[in-house]
């Protein structure tokens, strides 16, 4: 879809200073300022996931910034992206929407020092952040290497989770779950952009951990092996994967990855779980085999309890193969 999108769009100019740019589908765009320093930036908005407007503009928030943690970066100022229903959402609301984003961003350090809103027909808000990086830190989606380890940073089951709070079947603990995870900055990001070690990065987000992966494998020309049994999940979203919860955005990844993906035999709501997009997803890192047990200890000391190896990369076309090592 996005190629056939860009195809329209005229060529632009070569820039040598654009060190990160579409070209690879990363996170966020990098542009080099000096031998030293270059500027992260990125832009990311959504409509409520949830009814809480505090949390709502605190998920977008977490979300956000995850792009500038993906590539290796630290965010330094983010700027508010706003589209409200004036008419049908009152001041005090849409300022709960904006005080959460404001919140998460103080959690990261920085501030959200203005941005734009507009009058729309639903809310929408998310940020646009800035961020900055060494020009040898950046971490890209392109760059794993054979026998690296994959280390995914949280649990999978967002989506499924938030198709069941749509419906008003969440309890209250299944909630707090959804909202731990949603709401967890993935600042780890810039910590593991100076460790040479770790070959590739991305965020697992809308196009699930089996999409984003395709695009790891895509882009470094190399295969990706799973252990079905070590993938983590939410707990709280298994009862409802059961059940039959599923979404959209799902179904659609599932029909535009599933080609690349090989599966053992499974149950459709575990295969629905392994395409489920997240919303403020954890961090992928390929990572070389002989760091990946200090890049694991890295996620449980900063407090990232589900963290676990997950597979490795492998010889051969860019392809994945989910294997149940217990089966």
């Amino acid at each position: 879809m996005l190629e056939k999108i860009l195809s329209s769009v005229p060529a632009q100019i070569f820039d040598p200073a654009m060190l990160v740019g579409l070209e690879t589908k990363d996170d966020a765009i990098v542009y080099r300022i000096d031998d030293d320093k270059a500027v992260v930036a990125t832009t990311d908005f959504f409509m409520p996931v949830v009814d809480d407007p505090h949390d709502f503009g605190a998920i977008a928030a977490a979300n956000a910034l995850s792009d500038v943690y993906a590539v290796g970066g630290s965010p330094i100022f983010a700027l508010a992206i706003a589209g409200m229903p004036t008419g049908k959402l009152s001041p005090e609301i849409i300022g709960q929407i904006l005080a959460g984003g404001a919140h998460m961003a103080a959690k990261a350090g920085i501030i959200v020092g203005g941005g734009h809103s507009i009058d729309s027909p639903e809310p929408i808000y998310g940020l646009a952040v800035v961020g900055l990086v060494h020009p040898d830190h950046i971490k890209r989606n392109s760059a794993a290497k054979e026998g690296d380890v994959l280390i995914l940073g949280k649990a999978l089951g967002v989506g499924i989770l938030s198709s069941a709070f749509k419906q008003g079947k969440l309890s209250p603990r299944d909630y707090a779950e959804m909202l731990a995870t949603t709401t967890q900055l993935n600042s780890i990001g810039a910590d593991l952009g100076k460790i040479a070690a770790v070959h590739a990065m991305t965020d697992v987000t809308g196009f699930s951990l089996l999409g984003h992966l395709t695009e790891i494998c895509q882009g470094s020309g190399v295969a990706a092996s799973l252990d079905l049994a070590a993938i983590p999940l939410l707990p709280s979203s298994l009862p409802f994967a059961r059940a039959g919860n599923n979404t959209g955005a799902g179904t659609r990844n599932r029909e535009t990855y599933g080609p690349d993906v090989t599966l053992p035999e499974l149950p459709d709501w575990h295969r629905n779980l392994l395409f489920d997009p997240q919303t403020s997803g954890g961090l992928l890192v390929s990572v070389a085999a002989d760091e990946a047990a200090r890049v694991l200890s890295m996620f449980h000391e900063q407090g990232y309890a589900r963290a676990a190896i997950i597979g490795h990369m492998a010889k051969g076309a860019p392809a994945i193969d989910v294997v149940d090592n217990h089966g």
